[in-house]
């Protein structure tokens, strides 16, 4: 659903606060932080956040005025529990607020959703997170977001998203130069599978991990070299998954091997082996974890491109791609919030969101899909999921 030109609003063009309300008793810890631009009349962190909910649950939104609009409306008022405000006050707010704040409240929710039992094929991959940077293209006065040069600007949302509940459970947003490796570090937990692509490939990374009693897979360049110590018999799912050899190695030279206190598995795949593969090749990956089959391995790696599809989804559909804000704190608050709505829209169907799921939501929110038919339709989605074979 396209955002095109912001038209006049009126209350008809809004419904559907009962779902925001919802998170209400969340956002409502927030509501001592608070930026006065209107004469007497302060807006606090828990509003500004609901008025942002507001801008991702309905594309009739296209910028600050419009949402600064949208506060004269009675209805919003009584949702926000404040109003009108100024669109200095809704400018200022990126300024004022603290987005650490954000960080307690969506690990809340993370926590809210329940785990799902993976397939039991799939049972070794629990807690399996993909890890990896998205660039949001922005304005040249913002200039703490360098990207490239001088002339070009960008923040990087640095994702860890957690591959069988479908969900992010983590983010840090930096500018678009900042390293990727240095933000995985800071958010390094126990008990996670991480799996990450070639431009992670730093061989001291791998062994923080593992020095965070949590495991890794990872992509390594062609020309990376071993000893070997042993190669492992390849069964029959093995060679079906591409795996061409799987190795146990003393990874490294003898300069960057030193890092490593263990030895690492090295498993070599053959893309070009598996069906619907775009553009074949031959793929070395790493791992500390000697017990999961070389099956597992590949297949660990190819649920990577999840972190992907999230970020098409959350920047392409939900539309965070578009940036109200450009300071470094507005910048991290707009993308807790989409976050946080990408979440809410989880929790409430119980599974991975789709197109057409915030279609009809952004639909609800217009008042041209009724409540019921609304949840006709979640109820149609979770009947298919439970049809599908686990």
């Amino acid at each position: 659903m396209p955002r095109g030109t912001q038209a006049d609003l009126k209350v008809k063009d809004l419904q559907g606060f009962g779902y925001l309300n919802q998170l209400q008793p969340l956002l409502q810890r927030l509501h001592g932080d608070a930026v006065d631009k209107s004469g007497n009349r302060q807006l606090f962190f828990d509003q500004y956040l609901s008025l942002l909910l507001l801008y991702f649950f309905n594309p009739i939104f296209t910028s600050l005025k419009g949402l600064q609009q949208a506060t004269r409306l009675s209805k919003v008022q009584d949702l926000i529990g404040g109003g009108p405000f100024s669109l200095g006050a809704l400018s200022a707010a990126q300024h004022a607020f603290d987005p650490a704040l954000l960080e307690g409240l969506f690990a809340e929710l993370v926590d809210r959703l329940a785990p799902r039992d993976p397939p039991r094929e799939w049972a070794a991959l629990k807690g399996l997170v993909a890890v990896d940077g998205s660039l949001l293209p922005g304005l040249p006065r913002m200039t703490w977001a360098l990207w490239q040069d001088e002339k070009h600007r960008a923040a990087k949302m640095h994702v860890q998203f957690e591959v069988l509940r479908g969900i992010p459970v983590g983010v840090d947003v930096t500018s678009g130069s900042a390293s990727e490796t240095r933000a995985l570090r800071r958010r390094l937990k126990a008990g996670l599978l991480y799996v990450v692509d070639r431009g992670y490939a730093d061989y001291q990374l791998f062994q923080d991990v593992v020095d965070a009693n949590s495991s890794v897979i990872g992509r390594i360049r062609e020309n990376a070299v071993w000893q070997l110590l042993k190669a492992r018999p390849l069964p029959a799912r093995a060679t079906q998954a591409g795996v061409q050899r799987d190795l146990e190695t003393n990874l490294g030279c003898e300069a960057s091997g030193k890092v490593f206190k263990q030895p690492m598995r090295v498993v070599e795949v053959d893309t070009g082996r598996l069906k619907a593969v775009r553009k074949p090749e031959v793929l070395l990956l790493a791992t500390d974890r000697m017990d999961l089959g070389a099956d597992l391995v590949a297949l660990g790696y190819r649920f990577r491109w999840s972190v992907e599809l999230f970020f098409r989804w959350i920047k392409r559909i939900m539309g965070l791609r578009h940036l109200l804000c450009h300071s470094q704190r507005g910048v991290t608050i707009q993308v807790y919030v989409a976050f946080i709505a990408s979440l809410l829209i989880s929790r409430r169907i119980g599974h991975k969101p789709t197109k057409r799921t915030y279609e009809m939501i952004c639909l609800f929110f217009q008042g041209l899909a009724s409540e019921q038919e609304l949840e006709e339709h979640i109820t149609r989605l979770q009947q298919a999921s439970n049809r599908k074979p686990k």
